[in-house]
């Protein structure tokens, strides 16, 4: 369907006054060939493929962006998740196969790499074990490295072995990158009901049934929505609030395909999916937030914020899917607190806790994302944060997450900065009583029945 005049036009205003840009053009490459019983030569031929395949992923970018006058933020790579590649050669370290993508993600120019990934929601394999125990080194030892592990689904239950494990490498991933403010746990992130094609860092990685290789592209929107709903006024019932999210993320998802499929065209490979997960940065006017506030809500934590971010996801999956056949990843709207300067603001005035988030990630599009924690807090407290994050997911049937980060040295209501996009956190408030028992048990959390829906 071609664009019409008033759609381009719409598109340049809210390029230039609203702060709309593709968030990244993420390329998936599968490494399932780069197996190898030496680890040496996978790990070099990991290398080849990626720097083959990505070496003109940036000029592209860059190509479209001027073509076209779309901001695109962010160029990146996603592999197939590690431990599968890392397999073959049965090796205990698998630290050289993180700086094998990181040393091709610098040559390809990209700032991110996701794909230092494992399954491990039914149990460990061999190289599932390794990659667990080679996640904090490295993250100390890249730059570019993103790692993810699948720790639940709703068909499997949740592998609590593995999250009382997972809580253990965070702590040791905070410590290792303490002088840092623990950033290396802003590139690691766990899941329940992990998807295939996200686009977004640091769960980005291709799943077995991607092609062998595909662009993926992720969209950012919420200052466009946010303009939206001002101009919409306080007036308009929550029915004509819901119509004026969906119209909007129609043009959002329009021009996210147009830009996806143009990208595939010009690196010769196959168009994936638009991801239109609404994605906030710390700059002004660029926040989920302030939507859920202009929705009507005093602040974002206070009651009614639940019910507000619903209407705000489904709004946008309902207008993405109206767009295009090819919305996927994860869609709706992200709220990574220390990325949205509105949250930042929420958590500082004590609107947000940290258990009103964990309601709020029931109805968002993923989950507790870049959350920071004291850097005391107990891996038994992490294991039930997490534990408790994966229920939500099991439960719904839906993808969640979680990206926390313990930050050495602070404690409740101090703060970081880490910069760029991954902004300025607020160290929460975890609550002073644990749940040691619970984290000592291990074994699975069975998958919730499905024969009954009520």
């Amino acid at each position: 369907m071609p664009f019409t005049d008033r759609e381009i036009l719409e598109t340049v205003r809210m390029i230039e006054l609203e702060t709309l840009d593709i968030r990244t053009i993420t390329l998936g490459i599968n490494l399932l060939d780069c197996a190898d019983p030496d680890a040496e030569s996978a790990c070099e031929k990991i290398y080849t493929k990626i720097v083959h395949h990505a070496r003109g992923l940036q000029e592209v970018g860059r190509g479209i962006s001027s073509d076209y006058g779309i901001p695109i933020v962010n160029k990146r790579i996603a592999t197939t998740p590690i431990a599968w590649v890392a397999a073959a050669s049965g090796t205990d370290d698998l630290v050289p196969f993180a700086r094998a993508l990181d040393a091709a993600a610098k040559a390809c120019g990209v700032d991110f790499i996701g794909g230092f990934t494992a399954y491990v929601h039914k149990g460990f394999t061999h190289s599932d074990d390794a990659l667990f125990r080679s996640i904090p080194r490295a993250l100390k030892e890249t730059q570019h490295v993103c790692s993810s592990v699948s720790l639940a689904t709703t068909k499997a239950g949740i592998n609590m072995s593995a999250v009382a494990r997972f809580s253990e490498v965070i702590l040791e991933t905070a410590r290792l990158t303490a002088d840092q403010g623990g950033l290396g746990c802003a590139k690691l992130v766990c899941f329940c009901n992990a998807v295939e094609d996200n686009p977004f860092v640091a769960g980005a990685h291709i799943g077995t049934g991607e092609p062998e290789t595909v662009v993926n592209v992720g969209v950012s929107g919420p200052g466009v929505v946010r303009a939206a709903i001002a101009k919409l006024g306080p007036e308009p019932d929550l029915l004509a609030v819901a119509e004026t999210v969906k119209r909007t993320a129609f043009k959002i998802t329009r021009m996210g395909e147009l830009v996806g499929r143009e990208a595939a065209r010009r690196l010769g490979t196959s168009f994936g999916i638009v991801d239109i997960s609404l994605a906030p940065t710390p700059a002004l006017g660029d926040s989920v937030s302030d939507i859920l506030e202009l929705i009507g809500v005093e602040r974002t934590g206070a009651p009614g914020t639940t019910a507000a971010l619903a209407l705000l996801t489904d709004a946008v999956k309902k207008g993405g899917a109206m767009a295009s056949s090819s919305v996927g990843g994860l869609s709706g709207a992200f709220i990574p607190v220390s990325e949205d300067a509105g949250m930042i603001d929420a958590v500082r005035v004590g609107a947000l806790s940290l258990a009103k988030l964990e309601a709020m990630t029931s109805v968002c599009s993923v989950g507790l994302d870049m959350v920071a924690v004291p850097g005391n807090t107990s891996a038994a407290t992490l294991t039930g944060i997490i534990a408790d994050e994966m229920a939500i997911g099991m439960v719904n049937a839906k993808t969640t997450a979680v990206r926390i980060i313990p930050v050495p040295g602070k404690g409740p209501g101090e703060t970081v900065e880490w910069g760029g996009l991954l902004g300025t956190a607020i160290v929460q408030d975890p609550g002073k009583f644990s749940c040691e028992v619970l984290h000592r048990r291990g074994g699975r959390i069975p998958a919730p029945i499905q024969s009954y829906k009520n």
